[in-house]
């Protein structure tokens, strides 16, 4: 089927009030990202002022090589749960991945270059088992991957047992955390910083990103503007699972390990970034600027408490608070602002008669 059959775009009304949505969309993406990166630059100021050795070259550097997993699963996130799903089973994503490589790299005797091919195509796989239930079963995505989150997880202890391989080669383990020659950035994060860009254009300046939005708004009426409703999620979801095999491949090599503990825990420090930055947990409202923005605030808060010696469990306190609220804030917000609205427009009507 045609590219424009799949994601064509509404044909009534007038050309400039497309226009004017897209402004629109565009103003609210700006809005969220403004809010969100004055956060951050409050939480780094707060940071650098207070916590010893925060601003240092070797602690930058050991942030972003931090936020890399994270930004990396974020951004096929971003895209779900702006249509409306969520995928829960990311980090045992990475995990699996995880030791499904270093298994191979054990006993397979295949090249390193093609263990990574296959690690990224059997993530790709796991992401493809969640789309199927999701799409081809119409079962709720919540329910299906906290069912995939367990499996998975499952299985990559099945795969390695309580065992970690650590037998990898000295220049790939190193490659994955050098800097870039004369600074303190990693070198990974110019790979992040490229997709973070393609996943940015597609959303926000593509026929493709208006479906996503349409399709977290409403799914009838979306399917009713030609837009193929379960074959984009369920390539989403394929999307999401083939990033998850590659933040398994960057994880493994990061720390020189395969575990099946991999990233325990870190998918609701990836939803909990999404939600900061701005993307509705019902779907339809979001932009990656913020979400962007959301994993930056969320990995100088964490890399500043641990500096700071704040213990694991409070980590997932503040993980687990920042969650509820970027659910909760955003509702009360808008119920406010609903409630304020209908006061002013009863206020006009009793004026006006």
């Amino acid at each position: 089927m045609a590219h424009d059959s799949l994601y064509a775009a509404p044909t009534s009304g007038p050309d400039t009030e497309r226009e004017s949505g897209r402004l629109a969309g565009l103003r609210g993406a700006l809005g969220t990202w403004d809010a969100a990166i004055v956060a951050v630059l409050v939480a780094v100021l707060l940071a650098s002022l207070s916590v010893q050795n925060f601003a240092t070259g070797r602690n930058v550097q050991f942030l972003l090589l931090d936020l890399v997993p994270l930004a990396l699963l974020a951004l096929p996130m971003t895209l779900i749960v702006i249509t409306g799903e969520i995928d829960l089973s990311v980090a045992s994503t990475v995990g699996l991945s995880s030791t499904l490589m270093g298994q191979m790299w054990l006993s397979s005797g295949l090249s390193r270059e093609l263990i990574c091919v296959l690690v990224v195509l059997i993530g790709a796989v796991l992401g493809a088992v969640n789309g199927l239930f999701v799409t081809g079963f119409g079962l709720p995505s919540l329910a299906v991957t906290i069912g995939t989150l367990a499996l998975y997880r499952g299985l990559s202890f099945v795969v390695l047992g309580d065992q970690a391989v650590a037998d990898f080669p000295a220049n790939w383990t190193a490659a994955a955390v050098q800097a870039i020659p004369g600074t303190s950035i990693p070198a990974a994060v110019v790979p992040v910083l490229l997709l973070a860009l393609v996943f940015g254009v597609v959303l926000h300046a593509t026929p493709v990103g208006r479906a996503l939005y349409a399709m977290g708004n409403n799914d009838e009426a979306a399917t009713f503007a030609g837009v193929s409703v379960a074959r984009t999620k369920f390539w989403l979801f394929v999307v999401s699972g083939a990033v998850g095999g590659l933040v398994g491949i960057f994880w493994t090599l990061r720390y020189a390990s395969a575990r099946g503990d991999n990233a325990t825990g870190l998918e609701l420090t990836v939803v909990t970034a999404v939600l900061l930055g701005g993307v509705s947990i019902f779907g339809g409202r979001g932009g990656l600027l913020g979400v962007v923005a959301g994993v930056l605030l969320l990995g100088v808060l964490r890399n500043a408490l641990q500096l700071a010696d704040v213990d694991a469990n409070a980590l997932t306190i503040v993980t687990g608070t920042l969650l509820i609220l970027s659910v909760v804030l955003p509702n009360a917000v808008a119920d406010i602002r609903a409630r304020l609205h209908r006061r002013r427009r009863r206020r006009t009507q009793l004026s006006a008669s």
